[in-house]
């Protein structure tokens, strides 16, 4: 008879990751990235449904993961947070 083990998927160290729906109903990823050596952290925005969407980004400081926002917060970031480009 197999045996049968239990997988958990691996915490990630920098926050999390959590999946939302904006305001037009697409699907963004929220990622939380702790800033390494002092630096920002930031929540990073990425639009599961339409790949076309610019990734974005906020910086912010949370005390839990990303996990524990409300999806309207969220949602307020999204929308005042900037889009990501290239460096020219």
């Amino acid at each position: 008879m197999p045996r049968q083990s239990i997988r958990t998927a691996p915490r990630r160290p920098s926050g999390g990751e959590r999946v939302f729906t904006d305001a037009l109903g697409r699907t963004w990823s929220a990622a939380y990235i702790k800033g390494e050596g002092g630096g920002p952290n930031a929540v990073v925005f990425t639009c599961v449904s339409e790949v076309r969407q610019s990734g974005r980004a906020l910086a912010v400081d949370l005390p839990g993961s990303v996990g524990d926002v409300e999806e309207d917060t969220l949602r307020a970031w999204l929308s005042v947070a900037p889009r990501l480009g290239t460096l020219t």
